[in-house]
């Protein structure tokens, strides 16, 4: 099929691409790497009444110290960029990690950060994260400027607090200890697939003991969810005297999985939570052998 017909515009700034999202009143969609959206256009599943290209706003692309000490990364950075900036390797690690588990290598050379964050896939590896990051996305219109923390962010499938009349400019992420350690693990059909069950986060340890947690769930529900209780279960606990599989369980307890033509919801939990034993398992032994 071909798309429906639609006004091209490719603004230069933030503020000619916020007029525009304004002017259209609703009938705007942005345009960012286009690796969802294009094939929904085809499919006539997305027919807006303007597209706004925002790929030539050199502002909306780039890695940098944020305002309150962490770091900021413009959404129009490519999930390529992403994998191979110096500074996310050094100060985000797990955003890194989730990145290099999109789809593939031609998919994440066009793809973007703020394009995934902003589209809100359960399954997706980049909402998840931020998430389980504490991030806070920066959105701009002709009304003004507003931050939004990704916990407030995600609505229902694909429904996020983005406004129509809205663009994302920057995504800040909290600064986290150094020495925190990353948990990712995912279970697709095949690489580069949604997957079934996912699970991203990191811990820091203080003094030999938990100090700080941050956990998602991604494929488990209908958005990302974060896993509060499994997070205050793992606060003050000592690395060498760690329930695994209690924790484990409260975090599964957490999701709200679904049936599909992929997987039970009751599969989903099972994987979950062995998934979610098994991840922490080994990443308390690496750093025990450290």
């Amino acid at each position: 099929m071909k798309p429906a017909p639609f006004e091209y515009v490719a603004p230069d700034t933030i503020e000619e691409a916020c007029e525009h999202l304004a002017a259209a009143g609703g009938g705007a969609t942005v345009l960012a790497g286009g690796q969802t959206l294009l094939p929904l256009l085809a499919l006539r599943m997305s027919q807006p009444f303007v597209l706004v290209d925002i790929q030539r706003i050199r502002d909306l692309v780039g890695v940098k110290p944020a305002a309150d000490g962490g770091t900021r990364i413009g959404p129009m950075t490519r999930q390529s960029a992403v994998i191979d900036d110096a500074t996310i390797a050094r100060k985000l690690p797990l955003v890194a990690t989730a990145t290099r588990h999109i789809g593939h290598h031609p998919i994440r050379n066009r793809g973007t950060i703020g394009g995934s964050i902003a589209l809100g896939e359960p399954a997706a590896e980049l909402p998840a994260t931020a998430l389980a990051l504490g991030a806070v996305v920066e959105l701009r219109s002709t009304r003004g400027t507003r931050r939004v923390a990704a916990e407030e962010l995600y609505w229902g499938p694909y429904s996020t607090a983005i406004e129509s009349d809205e663009l994302m400019t920057a995504i800040d992420f909290p600064d986290w200890p150094a020495d925190s350690i990353a948990l990712f693990r995912e279970l697709a059909p095949r690489p580069g697939d949604f997957a079934l069950v996912g699970l991203t986060g990191a811990v820091s340890v203080r003094e030999g003991r938990i100090a700080r947690a941050g956990l998602a769930w991604f494929g488990m529900g209908p958005t990302p969810i974060r896993a509060r209780q499994a997070e205050a279960a793992l606060l003050g606990q000592t690395l060498d005297k760690l329930e695994v599989g209690e924790v484990a369980e409260l975090a599964v307890r957490e999701t709200a999985p679904f049936d599909d033509h992929h997987a039970s919801a009751e599969y989903r939990r099972t994987v979950g939570r062995r998934l979610f034993a098994r991840t922490l398992n080994e990443a308390v032994s690496v750093r025990r052998s450290a």
